[in-house]
């Protein structure tokens, strides 16, 4: 198997978590059994990270930088750690209903996954690499949408913070979670803008 065919591994598993995610705040049951869900997508993201790792190590001639390799496929796992944390944070924490600010949040990393498993399959093909660049644009243009998503909600939360503080912190910490999950996807873009930039 190529190194091209694990990363594209990697971001269709990154798909599958991020619609995971969708589901748990869309439909907001069963919690306890999709949050384990979310984390057997992020075990199997860690199996994919790390046999990338370890042919790293067994190959001699790399399609990319060994350096621009090792970013990638680290970057696309902080990605899939972050998703998986928002969902274990929300049972962990026993919240009772997802916020709207929440959903909204979610909406924006599946857009962020999907694109990005768009677009790493087209870094086999240097003719795609300008339409990689503009893909990386909308790539950092949804990262500041949920910035401003992400600063809205924590407006909203601390207008409440005197009734239920606990509230506050709980959900302070989901919205950095899928926040960060965001701030990784950029994180791969300007790294998948790097690949190309030093081979177009």
């Amino acid at each position: 198997m190529e190194f091209y065919d694990l990363f594209e591994q990697e971001t269709a598993n990154l798909v599958a978590a991020a619609e995971k995610l969708v589901d748990l705040f869309d439909n907001y049951e069963n919690v306890e059994a999709k949050a384990k869900e979310l984390k057997e997508l992020e075990h199997r993201g860690d199996v994919i990270t790390h046999e990338v790792i370890a042919r790293l190590h067994r190959t001699f001639v790399t399609p990319i930088d060994r350096e621009d390799i090792t970013l990638l496929v680290h970057s696309l796992d902080d990605v899939m750690d972050f998703i998986e944390a928002a969902g274990r944070t929300a049972f962990l924490y026993h919240i009772a209903q997802p916020t709207d600010r929440a959903r909204e949040l979610a909406r924006i990393v599946v857009k962020m996954a999907r694109k990005l498993n768009e677009v790493v399959p087209r870094l086999r093909r240097r003719d795609q690499f300008p339409w990689i660049l503009k893909q990386c644009v909308e790539i950092n243009t949804l990262e500041n949408e949920a910035d401003d998503v992400q600063h809205a909600a924590l407006a909203e939360l601390f207008e409440v913070c005197s009734t239920n503080a606990c509230e506050v912190i709980k959900w302070r910490e989901i919205y950095e979670h899928l926040e960060n999950a965001t701030d990784k996807g950029e994180d791969v873009a300007d790294v998948l803008e790097g690949i190309v930039l030093k081979h177009a």
